[in-house]
């Protein structure tokens, strides 16, 4: 059920009326839940009791470990907890790869073995929901928050439709005490949920699907190298295909959790404008970076035991950051570019002590934008002879033309266009600068999103990319 669909339209009103006219917090919770699990079984029936099992499973273990006084049982709760949620995402995301990989490893050694044939269907979400949940345990386990959450409260926050399957990865200390308190969305609320939902679908079916894919697909399911022009365009269109698609999916998250009264935290702020790769990963996907900062990066040691140590820490990060993406080398390989780049950065920050001026800041934001879309390229080939193909095209003057000339020009255009607005607004949020718009721009602003949105209507609905993780 994709946003993007009548059918969800339908479900959400259907929701939100009855959510309006329920009776008692209590019934408006219960609904939303069921709601949530009816949402995530559109997707695979049988697959709800993996969401249903792991959230018992955690709800129960920090209960226990809330009430416990002993480091030692507490300890070994919350090693419980972390086993059975990461061999769960393990045995679903990683099982097929682990099993080729060995096969591999072994035919090296000059064994052969065929593994059998798993044919295991990824749960959708299982990536979000699961970190969703760990952050509890964790929490209780650190004594940050207290255990002793009702179980409608804990399956509601864990499966709220809103950001069950690609996020935001919102934590139980920001929700659940939401979740316990009476609330209705005001009018303020409603309105601005209603508009952050029209935006986030304008950036997704527009932007991301209509502008920037089709030049994207051309190129990377090509099976000869790409000219300059076409590889350059498929770079650059693939960094504003995957912000408008996610971005755009976590603008209706947030919009459509603040049409019932819920608040959630945002997951992107003009990360294409920032000024350093750590600046950058503090815009980009917000919630799964301060994830992985407070929960991994942190207890491994953070930058508290010496340079050398740091510069493990982030690499470990990012590496597991980047396999959190999906089960390839690829994302591997992503991940740790990227570690590559904070070390570097890091270490060249540490040595100088001069203040950048404004042109030097600019120049730096656009090199910074250009290495980030150049990592792209491994992230979205699915092996490395297709990135091989398309990073060679970045300098192939010759080739036979695949994307079609307005097309062409979309990228371009989409991407300066999308550049400049990153720039612009760098500082402030998209609901401050959309409050400083006069309301008769306000309508007419949003009125050309619907009609955008209905003209690149009527073909194939393309899923949300991070659906897929």
């Amino acid at each position: 059920m994709l946003f993007n669909s009548f059918t969800f339209l339908i479900f959400f009103v259907v929701v939100f009326a009855l959510h309006r006219l329920m009776p008692g917090w209590g019934a408006k919770k219960l609904l939303l839940l069921v709601a949530s699990y009816v949402f995530y079984a559109a997707w695979n029936p049988p697959y709800v009791l993996i969401l249903l099992s792991s959230t018992t499973l955690d709800w129960w273990l920090a209960r226990l470990v809330w009430k416990s006084e002993s480091q030692a049982r507490r300890r070994l709760l919350l090693s419980l907890s972390l086993v059975a949620n990461l061999s769960l995402l393990g045995f679903f995301k990683y099982g097929n790869f682990l099993l080729s990989n060995a096969q591999g490893l072994l035919a090296m050694l000059g064994i052969s073995y065929v593994p059998p044939a798993l044919d295991i269907v990824l749960p959708i979400g299982i990536s979000f929901y699961t970190f969703a949940s760990l952050s509890y345990t964790i929490d209780v386990y650190r004594r940050e928050i207290e255990g002793d959450a009702p179980y409608l409260d804990y399956a509601l926050f864990v499966s709220f439709f809103p950001h069950l399957v690609a996020g935001p990865i919102v934590r139980a200390r920001q929700l659940l005490p939401q979740i316990k308190t009476p609330r209705s969305a005001s009018r303020d609320q409603l309105g601005w949920g209603l508009c952050l939902v029209i935006i986030g679908l304008f950036t997704k079916t527009v932007l991301a699907d209509s502008v920037f894919a089709p030049a994207v697909d051309a190129v990377y399911r090509a099976a000869t190298m790409p000219g300059t022009l076409d590889a350059w365009a498929a770079t650059l269109g693939f960094s504003g295909q995957i912000y408008c698609d996610f971005a755009g999916y976590s603008l209706c998250a947030i919009g459509l959790a603040l049409c019932f009264g819920f608040e959630f935290p945002d997951n992107f702020h003009y990360p294409y404008a920032a000024r350093g790769f750590a600046d950058f990963w503090h815009r980009w996907h917000i919630t799964l970076s301060t994830w992985l900062r407070d929960y991994l990066y942190i207890p491994l040691g953070g930058n508290r035991r010496g340079a050398a140590r740091t510069y493990v820490n982030l690499m470990l990060t990012m590496l597991i950051g980047g396999l959190w993406h999906g089960a390839s080398w690829m994302f591997v390989l992503w991940g740790g570019l990227h570690g590559a780049y904070l070390c570097a950065e890091r270490l060249l920050r540490g040595r100088s002590t001069l203040p950048l001026s404004k042109g030097a800041a600019t120049a730096g934001s656009l090199l910074v934008f250009m290495v980030v879309s150049l990592t792209w390229i491994p992230f979205r080939a699915r092996d490395t002879g297709v990135a091989a193909r398309v990073a060679g095209g970045l300098l192939h003057a010759g080739g036979k033309p695949l994307i079609d000339g307005p097309l062409l020009l979309a990228s371009f255009a989409g991407i300066l266009g999308l550049l400049l607005w990153q720039h612009a607004n760098r500082d402030i949020s998209l609901e401050q600068r959309f409050a400083r718009f006069h309301p008769a721009l306000q309508t007419l602003l949003l009125g050309a999103c619907l009609v955008a949105m209905f003209l690149c209507s009527g073909g194939d609905e393309r899923a949300f990319i991070y659906f897929q993780f």
